[in-house]
């Protein structure tokens, strides 16, 4: 029987890994002007009427479509009818038009042309929103004594000022159209020139009535080891046009063709072939906003002189400490508080960045500070209820000294290869732009649930409900008795399944250097940090003098294993908990039913070996395989529709945006950016000693300062971008900036209540 189940967990964990994680991707989305199909016609000198003709699976909110005159024509309504109610998640209560949706203009004209600014935001029912959109058109009206004019009017329509010769949709009755924004390759050409070997020429040339952002360019070249380019520094840039732009602000653009000198670095003088990465963003001018993107374009580059560069040089971007892109406006749901001062939801201000963590490390310091934060992961919550089971184990074996070695051996090598390949998933994930870095996988409930469940199973385990003998000891009660090999190793991936929600000190220094670095040194980095977490009992299992001190086995010892169950509960219940501020209720009550036939499986399966009982076996199989079914309606769940928070609480605290941050920093306030997640036990153990402390909001008052939390607990592009501009792998991360402007400080992973007072006090001055 043993066997069997062997079998029937083996196929149970191939289904949990088998489901799909989809994230949703802005490239579904149609283009806006196909999304939402904008006429307009004038039945009369007095009436116009605007026509949204609205795609399958899209709408648009009502109180957020407006239409004002700006010449020939005094306004006196803007009437739409009554839309669709529903519980919006960024709005609240609102109205929503699908399929098509008329509104009227009234009022007395004062020419034959009429000139308007109309308004409109709508969504995608795959959950993105594009941002506010503004467009200019101008409409013909009916001559005074036309008599067809009740009956014909003149549509006039979607025809922008801004002089585009972009493609045609939609004749309306007068011969004229709706313009639509030129394809992204056709509104902006990017060229890339091969110099003397060690320069490299980049031409970007916008379409006419087109922009490019200074800010938001990057590069990086890939397919060429030991060879990279930069931009130069802002200032040696070629200079733009100052631009008040509508979606980020006062800022630089390029309006015509710009040619920028990229010199490349080189540890070797060889001739290479290699791919240019440029990222971009870019926009029609008094039209809409493209995401941001990326071409990749070949290069042959001749021989050249060996120039060496920094580690951290390699990726760049103009005015900005990313190689990535800003985010697209058209990725992310609206913030609340930017749609209310009228820009873009998603919109990313060009803002100083933080140096990131980790920039100017060498590989020996990486490893050595990866070594300790590894070790330190031991006394972390997340960690502990592991460490217990193991050092009861240890204590329990009273074995010889060779034996105790293996012990040892066989629990590090279960460390290291776990932490080697979560390493290289994570490191894949986030070239792949899926992920970010440590902590990922917590985003996704379903792991949440599966973690959650293996917790209570263990708790179970340790309380004498079930026992998982044979080769798979080492689990459960198992850790507390003689383990085997295949034991001390899965002990070890069980340590670092939980030591992932931890952040340690010197953990992300070493884990944001790892991430520039190549994917090699990057590995070394991650066997340093399981280095680390086994160092401990890899002392106690080559150190004899280390081992005596540990307390002699006796009775005691099966108290200890009882109370042992606990912490594995509490830790199933944090999980849950985390789950719900995921999924909602109804990812708790279907967890609750998982776990359960889980403790229904358990109980069954040790019946069955104590007793011999078949039907008890078949009842564990029947079990087991019925806790797949609410754990895959947990991976269905929506997130929770739950009206967005407002942008201050009443506790003070600041719900991120960036464009908010922007405002703020504009407004000369010192802002403290708190990055966390439910997930993070380090991030609540500093809000719990920091954050919510009288000190704190003191210290807050007396600066003058901000306090913004960005909540990373599930997956969030405009909190991603916010990571990588700062170069941070994971969560926490705590930025001050300075009221005078200039760069942000990335504080350290684990606060105190000084460390953060003197911060806010520097940045105040």
């Amino acid at each position: 029987m043993p066997h069997a189940l062997r079998r029937v967990l083996a196929a149970f964990a191939l289904l949990l890994a088998a489901l799909p994680v989809r994230a949703v991707d802005e490239r579904d989305l149609l283009p806006v002007d196909q999304a939402f199909v904008l006429q307009a016609r004038a039945e009369s000198r007095e009436r116009i009427v605007l026509t949204w003709t609205i795609a399958e699976g899209y709408y648009l909110y009502r109180h957020r479509m407006d239409a004002l005159p700006q010449g020939g024509f005094v306004r006196e309504d803007f009437a739409l009818p009554p839309g669709t109610r529903k519980r919006d998640p960024f709005f609240g209560d609102v109205e929503t038009y699908r399929g098509r949706v008329a509104g009227v203009l009234t009022g007395r004209a004062s020419g034959d042309r009429v000139t308007l600014q109309v308004k409109y935001q709508g969504c995608a029912d795959i959950g993105i929103c594009y941002p506010p959109q503004r467009r200019t058109l101008e409409v013909r009206l009916p001559a005074a004594d036309d008599p067809a004019a009740g009956e014909h009017g003149l549509a006039a329509l979607g025809r922008s000022l801004g002089g585009s010769s972009a493609p045609l949709l939609g004749t309306a009755p007068d011969g004229q159209a709706q313009a639509l924004p030129l394809p992204p390759e056709q509104a902006f050409r990017v060229e890339a020139i091969a110099g003397d070997g060690n320069t490299v020429l980049l031409r970007m040339t916008p379409a006419r009535g087109y922009y490019l952002y200074r800010d938001k360019t990057s590069v990086r070249l890939e397919g060429a080891p030991g060879l990279h380019v930069a931009l130069p520094p802002p200032a040696q840039l070629p200079r733009g046009t100052p631009y008040r732009d509508e979606h980020f602000g006062q800022v630089t653009v390029y309006f015509d063709q710009v040619e920028i000198a990229l010199p490349v670095h080189r540890e070797h003088p060889r001739a290479a072939e290699a791919q240019l990465v440029v990222g971009f963003q870019g926009c029609q001018d008094q039209g809409i906003c493209y995401p941001p993107m990326t071409r990749t374009l070949a290069l042959s580059l001749p021989a050249g002189t060996v120039t060496p560069v920094a580690p951290a040089a390699a990726p760049s971007a103009a005015g900005a400490d990313t190689a990535a892109p800003a985010p697209a406006p058209t990725a992310t749901a609206p913030d609340a508080d930017a749609v209310a001062a009228g820009a873009p939801p998603s919109a990313s201000p060009a803002l100083p960045s933080a140096a990131p963590r980790g920039a100017n490390l060498s590989l020996p310091l990486a490893l050595l500070l990866a070594l300790l934060g590894g070790l330190i992961l031991n006394l972390m919550p997340c960690v502990l209820p592991v460490l217990s089971l193991k050092a009861l184990s240890l204590v329990a074996s009273g074995e010889s000294t060779q034996r105790a070695r293996r012990h040892a051996l066989w629990y590090t090598a279960g460390v290291l290869v776990s932490f080697t390949a979560l390493g290289a998933l994570a490191l894949a994930l986030r070239e792949a732009g899926i992920a970010l870095g440590w902590g990922f996988q917590l985003q996704q409930p379903l792991v949440v649930a599966a973690l959650g469940l293996l917790m209570f199973a263990l708790g179970l385990s340790l309380s004498g409900v079930w026992h998982f003998g044979g080769a798979w000891t080492g689990l459960g009660q198992g850790l507390a008795r003689r383990s085997g090999p295949l034991g001390d190793f899965f002990t070890g991936v069980l340590a670092v399944i939980v030591a992932t929600p931890c952040t340690a000190p010197f953990m992300g220094a070493a884990l944001a250097w790892a991430f520039t670095a190549p994917a090699a040194i990057a590995l070394a980095v991650f066997v340093a940090l399981g280095l680390g977490l086994a160092l401990p009992f890899l002392l106690i299992g080559f150190v004899p003098a280390l081992a005596r001190l540990l307390p002699r086995p006796g009775a005691w010892m099966e108290t200890l294993k009882q109370l042992l169950a606990f912490p594995l509960y509490l830790t199933a219940a944090w999980l849950l908990w985390v789950l719900a501020r995921q999924r909602g209720a109804d990812a708790v009550g279907l967890w609750l039913l998982a776990a359960v036939t889980l403790a229904l499986a358990a109980w069954a399966y040790t019946h069955a070996r104590m007793r011999a009982a078949r039907w008890a076996g078949v009842l564990a199989v029947l079990a087991l395989l019925a806790m797949l079914w609410p754990l895959r309606l947990i991976h269905a769940l929506p997130r929770p529709t739950a009206a967005a928070a407002p942008a201050t609480t009443a506790a003070g605290v600041v719900a991120f945006s960036e464009q908010r941050l922007a405002d703020l920093r504009a407004a000369g306030r010192v802002v403290l950016v708190n990055v966390t997640a439910d997930w993070c036990v380090t991030c609540k153990a500093n809000e719990k000693a920091v954050f919510e402390s009288a000190a704190f909001r003191e210290a807050l008052a007396a600066a003058d300062a901000v306090y913004m939390v960005a909540d990373w607990t599930d997956v969030d592009p405009a909190i991603t971008a916010f990571l990588q501009r700062h170069k941070a792998v994971g969560v926490p991360l705590y930025v001050v900036y300075p009221r005078g402007g200039g760069e942000g400080v990335v504080l350290p992973t684990v606060l105190t209540p000084q460390r953060v007072r003197q911060a806010l006090e520097a940045a105040a001055r």
